[in-house]
């Protein structure tokens, strides 16, 4: 598994983000330069789309109540029917190698946040994979931040 360099995270908060809030309804938008290596994380209101690239390997994230409880949640685009199915199964497992590093440059890129709620740190995280294959689109469960400090 690959380890967060955190001279390579380049970290935005958008207007209206602090560490104290929001809380519900706090959005990443975790991009990364193949050339470079750099990872770029927006924390805001919106998902920052003009970041998104035809490749579609971001990594989307918001904090979400969920009955009593809140859940971060994160979506990735795992691909489409024209893609085909080797293609979507292929993307899927890259996702699944690259996801701890981009959970620990959430948990790092935002660490203030985490400081002033700690409890958010036990809070878990579900990633739903998207595609139109049936058998690929789900979500699982990835733990709590904690795991990616």
């Amino acid at each position: 598994m690959k380890h967060l360099s955190p001279e390579r995270l380049h970290v935005t908060q958008t207007a209206g983000i602090t560490q104290l809030s929001p809380v519900n309804g706090r959005l990443y938008t975790l991009t990364h330069s193949d050339t470079t290596g750099a990872l770029f994380l927006t924390v805001s209101r919106a998902f920052v789309t003009d970041q998104l690239t035809s490749q579609r390997d971001e990594v989307l994230g918001e904090w979400k109540q969920a009955g009593q409880q809140l859940v971060l949640f994160l979506y990735v685009f795992i691909g489409n029917r024209q893609m085909g199915r080797q293609e979507n199964a292929r993307r899927a497992n890259v996702f699944k190698k690259e996801l701890p590093l981009a959970l620990e440059a959430i948990r790092y890129g935002d660490r203030a946040f985490f400081h002033t709620y700690p409890f958010c740190d036990w809070c878990p995280i579900f990633i739903h994979f998207t595609s139109e294959y049936p058998e690929l689109n789900r979500t699982e469960y990835y733990g709590t931040p904690y795991l990616y400090r």
